[in-house]
């Protein structure tokens, strides 16, 4: 065979298949736990980052800048808005908030299905929502020191795939 006739045949079944993947719809989780809290007032529920946490926080805006969100969400407390906001402000985003207690209601798959998720929440809810998404219990509570974790769960026709980075 000629090496001028593989060449079309490589290129026809590039081109088939990557039409069928183009043709499938791909739900993309980006989960990520709130960045370094303030700890000096054990009693605050709501603390605001600290500066190792702010520039966590605009790490993670380094880390998503070829990420094309279409939504990004974020628990209604001041830490997870906080690690939100460089992202969001530099995807042109509102972040919209859930309720950690209403965790799956609020970011059904169906609603999101096909786009670019971010979810910003904390060290006992990301893994449970990344756990439902997957249908599995894979993984724990996240340790109070892990704020680098970032679980990566794509939904291909509904076939799963999952992954998680630590980025510390």
């Amino acid at each position: 065979m000629s090496s001028s006739r593989i060449k079309h045949i490589i290129l026809f079944f590039f081109f088939f298949n990557s039409s069928i993947i183009l043709s499938q719809e791909i739900t993309s989780y980006y989960l990520i736990r709130h960045a370094e809290k303030n700890l000096m007032n054990p009693d605050n529920k709501n603390p605001h980052l600290i500066e190792q946490g702010k520039i966590r926080a605009s790490n993670w805006k380094k880390i998503f800048k070829y990420i094309s969100f279409d939504k990004i969400y974020s628990t209604n407390y001041s830490r997870t808005l906080e690690t939100a906001k460089p992202t969001a402000e530099d995807k042109g985003i509102l972040v919209e908030k859930y309720n950690p207690k209403k965790l799956y209601e609020e970011l059904l798959i169906e609603k999101n299905k096909g786009k670019k998720i971010l979810v910003v929440g904390h060290s006992n809810t990301i893994p449970v929502l990344a756990n439902i998404l997957i249908g599995e219990d894979i993984y724990n509570s996240i340790d109070e020191s892990i704020h680098g974790n970032l679980y990566i769960i794509n939904i291909i026709n509904n076939k799963v795939t999952y992954e998680l980075l630590n980025l510390e």
